[in-house]
C-alpha cells in the first residue's frame, strides 16, 4: 500500500513539474517590454559610458492617471530592467534629500509616462497610445543632459 502511494505521489509531482507555467500578467509583460526598451536606450548614452562605473538614481516616475498604471508598478519594472542589463549601472531609488553634492558617477533619471491620444477602438481590442520620456540629469543640476522618448500603445484590455 505504501509503495502504491509513493508511486502515485511521485507521478503527481512529475505531472505538476511538467506543466507549463501560467502566462504572465499582460500588463506586467507590457511594462516589462517598455522598461527593457528604456534600459536599452539609456545604456548607449555617451555621457554614462562605461555604464558599469555609474550610479543611476531613479526618481519617482510621473504616470498619467488615464493609463491606469500605478507609478510604483512602473518604477519597479523600470528598476528591474535597469538591473537586468549586463555590466549595467548600480541602480538606486532617488529621493529629494539626495540632491546637492554628488559624485562624478551619479546620474538622476526622471521618467514621464503619458497618454498621447484617446483610446483607439479596433475591431478586436482597444489601444491606448503612450509616450515615455526619459531625462538624464546630474543630481545637483536642473537641466537635462540627455532626453529621449519612446512611443507605442498598450492594449487597453490588458490594463
Amino acid at each position: 500500500m505504501l509503495k502504491c502511494a509513493t508511486i502515485l505521489l511521485t507521478a503527481l509531482l512529475l505531472v505538476g513539474c511538467a506543466t507549463q507555467p501560467p502566462e504572465p500578467d499582460p500588463i506586467r509583460r507590457a511594462l516589462q517590454n517598455l522598461s527593457d526598451r528604456a534600459a536599452d536606450r539609456l545604456m548607449i548614452v555617451a555621457e554614462i559610458q562605461p555604464p558599469q562605473d555609474q550610479v543611476l538614481l531613479l526618481a519617482a516616475p510621473s504616470v498619467d492617471t488615464s493609463l491606469s498604471i500605478a507609478p510604483e508598478r512602473f518604477r519597479e519594472n523600470l528598476t528591474r530592467a535597469m538591473l537586468r542589463v549586463s555590466d549595467g549601472p548600480q541602480v538606486l531609488d532617488w529621493r529629494p534629500a539626495m540632491a546637492g553634492n554628488s559624485g562624478d558617477h551619479q546620474w538622476r533619471l526622471e521618467s514621464r509616462l503619458e497618454a498621447t491620444a484617446p483610446r483607439l477602438q479596433l475591431s478586436d481590442r482597444e489601444l491606448l497610445p503612450y509616450r515615455l520620456t526619459l531625462s538624464l540629469f546630474r543630481p545637483d543640476n536642473a537641466a537635462a543632459l540627455w532626453e529621449t522618448s519612446i512611443e507605442g500603445a498598450f492594449d487597453a484590455t490588458a490594463l
